[in-house]
């Protein structure tokens, strides 16, 4: 037994709990029956194109979508491996004229977005294209909206540290072409950046963001270092876990058709990918770091990536998620192999797996058998423990230890000391939080981190 719950009773009651009952229903009159809670969930994906040699076809990609004049942005490592070169020449085979913008920031930046739009602003596209990880096609994201829809960064960055305005009308044709199996970003609403002046990263969410198409060739991940490949495959797996164990869709309070956010929470369609991206997951993460010729494991991944990112592209992530922004945005001297070594850096998949287990056991009690059939998918192999809620975090550290991915937030720098620090900025992220399915204050969030100064 765990917090006053007891998982056996727990893991009898129904999966997903029926909606709550009307709350009022005026007879023959103009209103629809009125809820207090939310019985309404929306769900959208962008078009994908999947397979290998995909990237070839996208001349004819851009064409169809009314693109001519496209600029592709992506980063310097990305720039240097051939790949936006292909992707060029692909586009211009199809007739398109094309610019290739290749100074985005490994890790986005509020200055290195703001840079890439103001390269854009000098000239006139009807289209884009993002090549890269979760850093080239976010950048391409802003790229779009702030070319499409000028206004400062700010204005868009989502509140409390912006305004969070919406953009005014739909975005130009935006392809994403992943070459990193990891953030799903191809398929999300979402452009996640460091915010440095508040050492911390939040970032721009609306559905328009979405990209209208995404080109998914696993050909593309080949050359991918194990250490990123393990960096880039934790995010998959905690975007799935976090959105097959987000809050409910139906026990948030109503919303509005116009005020009805992007991350809804959890909910049978995004559970369905979840669950598909585990057992992918499951059969050849490992397989993809130790041995990174493995087009099939690499094809798996590329899935798990694509289906974790419709999943939580809709319901949202939690409390990984929040903490891992103010772990990389207060990084001092973290440097890991295969990344840029000019300036410190926790790669995102790192930041947000160092907390995982330690959150999973937090929000355990509320719905222990979700907690424990994650579990089961993501490893059906692993020994039982005698306590039901240390489960799920003792899959997570296993899988981990496996892929040499760092011991806690101690293995990049952190101390102690430094989670009052790590608590506020996490704090900030009341987006993310407020979609954990268990509620979690400031001593909820020390208690996570403390337990993370190392997992093993």
């Amino acid at each position: 037994m765990i917090f006053g719950h007891d998982p056996g009773q727990a893991a009898k009651l129904p999966f997903t709990p029926e909606p709550p009952a009307p709350e009022r229903f005026e007879e023959g009159s103009q209103r629809m029956t009125e809820y207090q809670h939310e019985t309404v969930f929306t769900w959208g994906a962008t078009p994908l194109k999947f397979g290998t040699g995909a990237a070839d076809e996208i001349g004819f990609d851009l064409a169809q979508q009314g693109a001519g004049r496209v600029l592709i942005v992506t980063d310097p490592e990305i720039a240097a491996s051939g790949v936006p070169q292909r992707v060029a020449e692909a586009a211009e085979n199809g007739g398109l004229e094309v610019e290739i913008y290749d100074q985005v920031h490994v890790e986005p930046t509020d200055e290195s977005v703001t840079a890439a739009v103001e390269f854009a602003r000098r000239s006139t596209w009807d289209g884009f294209v993002g090549v890269g990880g979760g850093s080239s096609i976010d950048t391409a994201k802003a790229v779009n909206l702030m070319t499409t829809y000028p206004a400062e960064l700010y204005d868009y960055v989502n509140a409390p540290i912006g305004k969070g305005r919406a953009p005014d009308g739909p975005l130009k044709p935006l392809i994403a072409v992943p070459t990193t199996a990891g953030t799903g970003a191809e398929t999300t609403p979402v452009c996640i950046m460091d915010l440095l002046a508040h050492r911390v990263k939040s970032g721009i969410s609306h559905p328009r963001l979405r990209p209208t198409m995404a080109v998914i060739d696993p050909l593309l991940t080949l050359p991918m270092p194990p250490e990123v490949t393990a960096a880039s495959g934790m995010d998959v797996l905690c975007h799935a876990l976090e959105s097959y164990t987000a809050k409910p869709y139906h026990s948030f309070a109503r919303h509005r058709p116009e005020t009805r956010v992007a991350y809804c929470g959890s909910n049978p369609i995004s559970d369905a990918w979840a669950e598909h991206a585990l057992e992918l997951i499951s059969r050849s993460f490992r397989r993809a770091v130790l041995n990174g010729g493995d087009l099939e494991a690499r094809t798996d991944m590329m899935l798990a990536a694509t289906f974790a990112g419709m999943g939580f592209g809709n319901a949202g992530v939690h409390i990984p998620h929040a903490c891992a922004y103010p772990i990389a945005g207060r990084v001092r001297e973290y440097r890991p192999h295969n990344y840029p070594q000019d300036e410190a850096l926790v790669p995102h998949g790192e930041s947000v797996s160092l907390t995982a287990p330690a959150a999973f056991e937090h929000t355990f009690p509320a719905d222990p058998r979700r907690h424990l059939k994650a579990a089961e998918l993501l490893d059906p192999t692993a020994p039982k423990t005698d306590e039901p809620a240390r489960q799920l975090p003792a899959v997570l550290t296993r899988l981990m230890r496996d892929i040499d991915v760092p011991n806690g937030i101690g293995a990049v720098g952190f101390t102690e000391s430094d989670i009052p620090e790590l608590v506020e900025g996490a704090l900030k992220q009341q987006r993310l939080l407020t979609i954990s399915p268990r509620p979690v204050d400031a001593m909820g969030l020390e208690t996570v981190f403390r337990a993370s100064l190392e997992n093993w």
